[in-house]
């Protein structure tokens, strides 16, 4: 039954929010825009690393990132001093100018916050590039972004070199080594020399606040991965807004307690990434987990006496149904906040019976392209259970979020109970998407209003509720994967005549891609796999399966019917 719930929550039809009844009927007269019960916060002009410096002191000698395999650690002045070593090295060896762009192509590793951070402290531009992703898509955002320089493992050079010859790109590479009796590739540079040499070069002056600091890549609504401009002002603003509710479960580190967080969320992703800044508020220990496993992550709980969990859906539900993770393993955490996709109420409450004291289980909503928080359950908001579960909580501090007809030029906002589009307003949101000024305008009003691309509603107590989603992309594991990408590479295979995909449900992934094929007659099935899983990560393969079709529906305009190919799914599969 769990899953036919499931089944039906993510393919309701997608005029739902015509069919849905508002409870109130004068909602005209009404201003409908949902704004924080929290008061506003000052948010200073400053840059990401003025703010993160001013923690990095105070914690200085406390853990900041420590890898849960080799042990190796870094203290919060260590990841100070060796950032600032770093951005001295991108400015005087390998002489990048402001605002050129550095990818970082990185497992997560305690290494990761000092590259991200020495990059930015050099004016310099970070995008974040997943290390599962293959040779193609590792040429495809490189070319895109521009990168003038990045930073890998040694284990993911070979992969990395692969991709800077198909891109046709000479840059130089920083390696880190991460283990033992590893050796530096010929011509590149050794990035633990770097950080701990002194640079004869004088100290950076920070560029305006509202200048581009990271550039992590999203989907948005539709289409192939865009780079997402966000700026020091961005990031500062979703900190601060974050911790002014995380603080009332959050406690700051000393000589007898320090929050404890192991980190499988990948670190380039928004989600992860937003995770290594925030912790230095209160100066927590990020412990990296670099290769994911159940078994592994199981053992990181229990080793480190986690206390607080930050997850994606697949992991809640991994916990739950995973006899391995004992009661004593988790009697230190006293709150987990999940995001990435929804979470039904009986997931949560499955969860919760895992522990045998009291814990705060918290549901957040974010994009890449708000930097990424929008809105929260904290503590101070839960009133009445019945009122909450399920919610994905209220705006944070600075933020209003109205809830509008898709349909509607004017985007009026509706009221309780009503269906519609979640837009968001607030020092959040990103500047734009990287070189696509059109694309930008598309999902950004002339007054600061973003589309979300996700269906939701507020209740009569000003709880917000996601429901469906607008958009194409599939969630897989909380990783965006766009269909009209597979598509491209599916069709470029000979004896494809068209292709579409979409997202079908799966209990532990979310939901994984399948693929609808028109087959000429000389198309090998097995072969076209092959090919493809060569062309992406992992995540992205075809692990719902692949079905040969005389046609794919398509509206007058050419534009696919993915909810026609979802019901013929349902209609089998149930």
């Amino acid at each position: 039954m769990l899953f036919l719930r499931y089944l039906n929550r993510h393919f309701k039809k997608f005029s739902i929010f015509r069919r849905t009844q508002c409870t109130l009927v004068d909602n005209i007269s009404q201003n409908y825009i949902l704004k924080s019960e929290k008061k506003d916060i000052e948010i200073p002009n400053i840059t990401l690393p003025e703010l993160l410096t001013t923690y990095q002191d105070k914690f200085e000698k406390y853990v900041a990132s420590e890898c849960a395999f080799t042990k190796r650690k870094y203290s919060y002045g260590e990841l100070r001093d060796y950032s600032t070593s770093l951005s001295k090295a991108l400015k005087k060896i390998l002489k990048l100018k402001s605002e050129n762009v550095v990818a970082v192509i990185c497992r997560n590793i305690p290494e990761y916050p000092i590259a991200c951070l020495g990059i930015i402290k050099a004016n310099l531009i970070v995008t974040t590039i997943s290390s599962v992703f293959s040779p193609d898509e590792i040429c495809r955002q490189m070319i895109d972004s521009d990168t003038k320089a990045l930073i890998t493992e040694v284990g993911l050079y070979a992969n990395v070199r692969l991709a800077l010859d198909n891109a046709k790109k000479k840059v130089p590479i920083v390696i880190i080594k991460t283990e033992p009796g590893q050796v530096i590739p010929e011509n590149t540079i050794d990035f633990h020399e770097v950080i701990k040499a002194k640079h004869d070069y004088p100290n950076i002056i920070p560029n305006s606040p509202n200048s581009v600091a990271v550039m992590p890549y999203s989907s948005g609504t539709t289409g192939l991965p865009k780079g997402v401009e966000l700026t020091h002002r961005n990031l500062v603003a979703n900190i601060l807004q974050c911790f002014d509710c995380d603080m009332e479960y959050q406690t700051e580190a000393s000589d007898t307690y320090q929050e404890v967080i192991p980190t499988v969320l990948p670190y380039y992703h928004i989600f992860g990434l937003s995770l290594l800044f925030g912790v230095h508020l209160s100066g927590g220990n990020m412990v990296s987990i670099s290769s994911y496993s159940q078994d592994l992550f199981v053992s990181v709980l229990k080793e480190y006496r986690t206390t607080l969990l930050y997850l994606v859906p697949p992991l809640v539900l991994m916990i739950t149904h995973n006899e391995a993770v004992k009661r004593e393993s988790l009697d230190r955490v006293k709150a987990i906040l999940s995001g990435g996709a929804p979470l039904s109420a009986t997931d949560e409450q499955k969860l919760l019976e895992k522990f045998d004291h009291e814990v705060l289980f918290l549901q957040g909503y974010g994009l890449t392209e708000t930097s990424p928080v929008v809105a929260e359950l904290y503590p101070s908001i839960l009133i009445e259970e019945k009122y909450y579960k399920g919610s994905i909580g209220k705006p944070l501090p600075n933020t209003l979020t109205k809830i509008v007809n898709p349909e509607d030029a004017k985007n009026t906002p509706l009221g309780p109970n009503c269906t519609g589009e979640l837009l968001v307003k607030g020092p959040q949101v990103m500047k734009g998407y990287h070189k696509l000024p059109e694309e930008t305008k598309k999902i950004m009003s002339e007054d600061g209003w973003l589309r979300s691309g996700d269906l939701g509603h507020f209740n009569e107590k000003g709880f917000l509720f996601i429901t469906d989603r607008m958009k194409e992309l599939i969630k897989v594991k909380g990783n965006q994967v766009a269909p009209s990408e597979l598509e491209g590479i599916i069709r470029s295979f000979p004896g494809v005549a068209d292709a579409a995909v979409i997202g079908i449900p799966h209990e532990r992934a979310g939901e994984v891609p399948r693929a609808y094929i028109v087959a000429e007659e000389n198309l090998n099935i097995e072969k076209l796999q092959e090919f493809f899983n060569g062309k992406v990560a992992k995540y992205k393969q075809l692990k719902g399966g692949i079905e040969l079709v005389e046609s794919i529906p398509k509206n007058a305009s050419g534009k696919i019917l993915r909810r026609e190919l979802r019901t013929m799914y349902l209609d089998k599969n149930i």
